[in-house]
């Protein structure tokens, strides 16, 4: 099988490569990343060069050089991670969002659909679904409420992916994730910047009273839950992919700091993002009762796991820091 994988240098999908690489040996993976500030090669340093992966800088809004991946290479599927995705960017650049997660969708279901690509996977957010109360999960069938651009931005991908299914009966899926957390998260998210503060001794920001409810996941379990989806999904179905560990954002402070031996002290609340959602959950029952997915990890042995990464990585984080990372680029 040969895969297209967008965004493969990011978080999510340079976790989803590697694991994927290390139980598909056989596979072809071709990876195809704009590398904005969020990609980083040094993410794939590890199967850089393995005989069946492969690089591709390209903007997957940019036609003409997507066109040129998907006539030359026999694609069997597309596994879509490519986005603009951290909410506070896209409150002050909203249209850089609409640009990459609206037109880069439309432009790969139009190629996939034109070059007769097997499957499409689309990977989302559970942030479409908007906010909840403080009971309640969202379903698949929850009617989606997006209250930033980044989420309205990923609400019209998920609908065109949807209509590519109802009009050409395209075989797609969607997968709507909750919060991922692990390796290689850019330290702009919460986790990854709460623990460089805390062994820096710096404040650590917390938006509001810290009271922000989010189901948390770690990116090895979504990838497998990727996997799964990809080799077993219905065409056109929807696919919640949860941890069913929900904490608020004081709680994951809060565990860093005691995992790092720092003081609650260095806990720092500043003024509330705006249209902050409260709360997220997601019911992940139909993924478990159809496809036979499960996590991995719980909060406790994931966020464990994170922390030691990070500590372990620490040059990793200081070329990010540095700009090294960018490799001349900027």
């Amino acid at each position: 099988m040969k895969l297209i994988v967008t965004g493969g240098s990011g978080f999510i999908g340079s976790n989803y490569l590697q694991y994927m690489i290390a139980n598909y040996p056989g596979y072809t993976f071709i990876n195809v990343d704009a590398l904005t500030y969020a990609g980083n090669q040094e993410n794939l340093t590890s199967i850089a060069n393995h005989p069946n992966y492969r690089f591709v800088q390209a903007d997957i809004a940019d036609r003409a050089a997507m066109e040129l991946i998907f006539a030359h290479e026999g694609v069997d599927a597309v596994i879509h991670f490519a986005a603009e995705s951290h909410v506070d960017r896209s409150i002050t650049q909203p249209d850089i969002f609409v640009r990459t997660n609206v037109l880069g969708t439309q432009t790969l279901l139009d190629l996939a659909k034109q070059y007769e690509v097997a499957k499409f996977v689309h990977v989302s957010t559970d942030e479409v679904y908007g906010t909840l109360g403080d009971t309640g999960l969202f379903t698949e069938t929850t009617p989606l409420a997006p209250n930033s651009p980044y989420s309205a931005s990923k609400a019209g991908s998920d609908l065109l992916v949807r209509a590519y299914h109802e009009t050409y009966g395209m075989n797609v899926n969607i997968t709507r994730c909750s919060n991922n957390y692990g390796p290689y998260q850019f330290p702009e998210k919460l986790i990854p910047l709460m623990i460089q503060r805390a062994l820096a001794d710096q404040p650590l920001p917390v938006y509001g009273d810290g009271l922000n409810v989010r189901d948390w996941l770690y990116v090895e379990d979504h990838c497998s839950a990727i996997d799964r989806v990809l080799h077993a999904g219905r065409p056109g179905e929807v696919y919640n992919v949860g941890g069913n560990n929900e904490r608020s954002n004081l709680q994951v402070v809060s565990t860093i700091l005691s995992e790092l031996g720092k003081p609650e002290s260095l806990l720092t609340f500043v003024p509330d993002r705006l249209g902050h959602d409260r709360r997220y959950a997601i019911d992940a029952d139909k993924i478990r009762t159809e496809l036979g997915w499960s996590p991995k990890y719980d909060y406790q042995s994931g966020i464990k796991s994170t922390i030691r990464w990070y500590l372990d990585n620490q040059d990793w984080i200081e070329h990010i820091q540095s700009g090294a990372y960018l490799g001349g680029r900027s």
